[in-house]
């Protein structure tokens, strides 16, 4: 088992954006061969700031899902239109 943190930064105003775009990238985690959960979590202390926690069985079943096109989608996207930065990702193993 492995959690993913995944870090964004939205540009300024595009939080509402941001979180009804999350509705629909949970259906694709959940659709994901090896995912178990997933979380969107907001910085109190800078509204543009957000983290999703993600648990798979393994390395492995993340990495096909961030080759996915569905993932593809998604990001290309967020960061045309959403994102003010490369988001960043840790595994955290347990």
């Amino acid at each position: 088992m492995i959690t993913v943190g995944m870090n964004y930064h939205t540009l300024p105003g595009k939080q509402a954006a941001f979180e009804e775009k999350f509705a629909a990238v949970i259906e694709a985690l959940n659709a994901a061969e090896g995912h178990s959960s997933s979380t969107l979590w907001k910085d109190v202390s800078d509204s543009d700031s957000y983290l999703i926690t993600s648990e798979w069985s393994d390395d492995q079943a993340f990495g096909d899902f961030i080759q996915s096109d569905a993932f593809r989608a998604v990001t290309s996207w967020g960061k045309e239109e959403i994102l003010s930065g490369r988001p960043k990702h840790k595994i955290y193993k347990h």
